[in-house]
């Protein structure tokens, strides 16, 4: 058998039987998952049924095929070469690339497809087709993604690089729309399948060859006890644990290593970095920098203000709190314009306070995909002489905002005309992003750029891993995040021989 390019999906596989108030068929649970999956793999999927559904049980079938994408087939098996022809026209595949799933042990259907060369994966026993060669089974609907990156691996061997990837359902529905996550074999040898962390893990680590994953989404919580790192403090989901342990002891590629994520989910660690950007400056070009900065671990420290001078930090300033991300007001933020403020500050401890640099209103998201580097313009808040006045929060000099909901942006025209006035040097910034490359060990991740009014200087604010860079063109950014995973996968097997 080929590479899988053909999927029909019995209705048997995907609904249950219909519940007698109103006489349709209702999808299983994981179905709706499943399908969405399929809808985006790059497959021809359809649904087959026979005749016999009522009305409403057919308008069932039907309404699911639409909604998904999927072609519909009535299949008559004592007269099947009019389905094979319509399969056959519709989707311009060879039958050796198609796959037959069903929860029907049907003997005269079996026969039918294995004659016309499909491969056939029957949920249920394996002893009950134990008699019929050719015969894949598998226990769960969930098991069938995994049949097929299986199967594929099995036509293509060493030429395909099976990417099995950890995130939240959310983050993955807008992977999978922007076709990032395809079980069709992409140019670049690889075929993607979701990991369950709620099922057994080793038969689903047995099939893949790396794993992709944003493991802060399996954060449960973070404690910040001032006495140790947030690294030790860092308490993952079993799941992520578990995963943890088998991939230490299976040697896998992982894109990338957790270890190499930690600096990133602490704002002083990551300020550490980015101080030795100095090392890339060049007189020839604006330079680059980290804000100044400084941790507390309270806003009512006695020499506070004190500190806040040695740390060449004036007002207004930014208060973030020293966890990045994993937890819920890690976004929590507030701009402070007065030194008598600071005991009034809503920011979970310990905290950075930072620079708050005037930038026109602009935000520069740089997006690092393996040797390639994109980005995009995008709308930030306005600068401090008009951030009060645009927040709408009269009668305070504290403005308090969560980064990832409420920004409080400036309005379009101003960004517009702010434009053009500090010029992005991008020879520098690609010059940060190669050298935040090799010193993070990472392969996909973000930074944002702003450009300080009046001198010039880029200023990183912030960095993160595996970032959606939505804003880049999908024909740009997934052939290029393609190429990432695949470079890493082949720079890890070169060291492992």
């Amino acid at each position: 058998m080929g590479p899988v390019k053909g999927v029909l999906l019995d209705q048997s596989f995907l609904f249950s039987g219909s519940d007698g108030e109103d006489g349709s068929l209702h999808l299983l649970p994981g179905a709706q998952d499943l399908l969405l999956r399929l809808q985006y793999s790059g497959l021809h999927v359809g649904i087959s049924y026979k005749a016999g559904f009522s009305s409403q049980e057919e308008a069932s079938i039907r309404s699911v095929a639409v909604l998904y994408t999927l072609q519909l087939i009535l299949f008559d098996a004592s007269c099947p070469e009019q389905s094979f022809q319509e399969i056959s026209s519709a989707w311009e595949i060879s039958a050796d690339t198609c796959v037959f799933v069903t929860t029907e042990l049907d003997e005269v259907i079996f026969h039918t497809f294995c004659s016309q060369s499909w491969a056939i994966v029957f949920q249920g026993s394996r002893n009950a087709v134990s008699a019929m060669p050719g015969v894949t089974t598998i226990e769960k609907l969930q098991d069938l993604l995994f049949t097929l990156c299986h199967l594929n691996k099995m036509a293509l061997g060493d030429s395909i690089v099976a990417v099995g990837y950890v995130m939240k359902w959310t983050r993955e529905k807008d992977f999978l729309k922007r076709g990032a996550f395809p079980i069709l074999p992409t140019s670049h040898g690889l075929t993607f399948v979701s990991i369950n962390l709620d099922l057994q893990l080793i038969p689903q680590l047995q099939v893949v060859d790396l794993i992709l994953h944003k493991v802060t989404d399996e954060i449960l919580s973070i404690d910040n006890d001032r006495s140790q790192s947030i690294s030790e403090g860092i308490r993952f989901s079993d799941g992520i644990q578990q995963l943890q342990r088998y991939m230490g002891d299976m040697h896998y590629c992982i894109v990338d290593p957790f270890e190499n994520i930690i600096p990133l989910l602490d704002r002083v660690a990551t300020q550490l970095i980015l101080q030795d950007l100095v090392e890339i400056n060049d007189p020839s070009h604006c330079r680059i920098r980290t804000p100044h900065y400084l941790k507390i671990s309270s806003f009512d420290e006695p020499n506070l203000l004190e500190r806040i001078d040695q740390a060449q930090l004036f007002l207004p300033a930014i208060v973030k709190p020293q966890i990045a991300c994993g937890v819920s007001d890690a976004h929590t933020m507030a701009v402070v314009f007065n030194k008598d403020d600071f005991l009034g500050v809503p920011v979970p401890l310990p905290a950075v306070i930072q620079e708050y640099v005037d930038h026109g209103s602009i935000v520069y998201k740089f997006y690092v995909l393996g040797k390639k580097v994109f980005y995009a313009i995008r709308g930030s808040t306005p600068n401090a002489s008009s951030l009060l006045l645009s927040s709408g929060n009269k009668g305070s000099s504290i403005v308090v905002f969560d980064s990832l909901k409420s920004l409080p942006v400036d309005s379009i025209d101003n960004q517009k005309s702010e434009v053009g006035k500090e010029k992005l040097d991008l020879e520098i910034v690609v010059s940060a992003a190669m050298w935040l490359r090799e010193k993070l060990h990472l392969t996909i991740f973000g930074f944002d750029v702003v450009i300080q009014a009046g001198t010039g200087d880029h200023v990183i604010v912030d960095v993160n891993y595996l970032p959606s860079f939505k804003e880049i063109p999908d024909d740009s950014a997934i052939p290029a995040f393609w190429e990432a995973i695949k470079s890493s996968y082949e720079s890890f097997k070169s060291k492992h021989r």
